[in-house]
């Protein structure tokens, strides 16, 4: 049975998108220039007067462009946080195994070929940050999930309850606590 795997905070100790963000700060001091632009976007996110991925967009426009080769500081980045993926998923990882994640496609790619496992994730223009299409998130996950598996079985592993469209349709869902797994919570139990 394939084993489907959120990735930041699941398998991933922290968030890639923010982690690559910083280090590409770090890399390119005049990105700090945007932080005021992509901080109002993520106000409005928060006001409910843009949506996830206009905020997310607002932060890769500001960010990607300002790159001058993004697979190299993509690369770049793998280098140095390949030691965040989690210990106890080495210990269980699967070639079948499949990363499904609101994180953009042209960050995960690398290190998903790296572990040798398949990837679904948001889709991003790694040269303008435009998304090219929805963000993969919540029931999104199942719609994309499905479209290349149909109703396959799959055991589904996450740290968020935003993910409970996909934990609901899993044969078996684990919530992911650090390096703790227990069973996903019952829908009666989730607040």
């Amino acid at each position: 049975m394939r084993r489907v795997y959120d990735f930041d905070q699941t398998i991933f100790r922290g968030d890639s998108t923010a982690r690559f963000c910083l280090f590409a700060l770090r890399r390119r001091r005049r990105l700090a220039l945007a932080l005021p632009r992509v901080g109002a976007a993520f106000l409005k996110m928060a006001l409910g007067r843009l949506s996830k991925t206009q905020a997310k967009q607002v932060l890769f426009q500001a960010l990607l462009p300002a790159l001058p080769e993004v697979d190299g500081a993509v690369q770049a980045f793998w280098a140095e946080n390949l030691d965040r993926i989690k210990p106890w998923y080495l210990k269980q990882k699967a070639d079948s195994d499949l990363i499904i994640s609101a994180s953009p496609e042209f960050l995960l790619e690398p290190v998903c070929q790296q572990l040798g496992i398949s990837l679904i994730a948001s889709p991003v223009d790694k040269h303008t940050g435009e998304y090219r299409g929805p963000n993969c998130h919540g029931e999104e996950k199942v719609r994309r999930y499905q479209a290349l598996y149909g109703q396959e079985d799959f055991e589904f592993y996450s740290d968020s309850l935003s993910d409970d469209p996909m934990a609901q349709l899993a044969c078996r869902a684990w919530m992911v606590r650090g390096d703790a797994l227990s069973p996903w919570p019952l829908p009666s139990s989730i607040p």
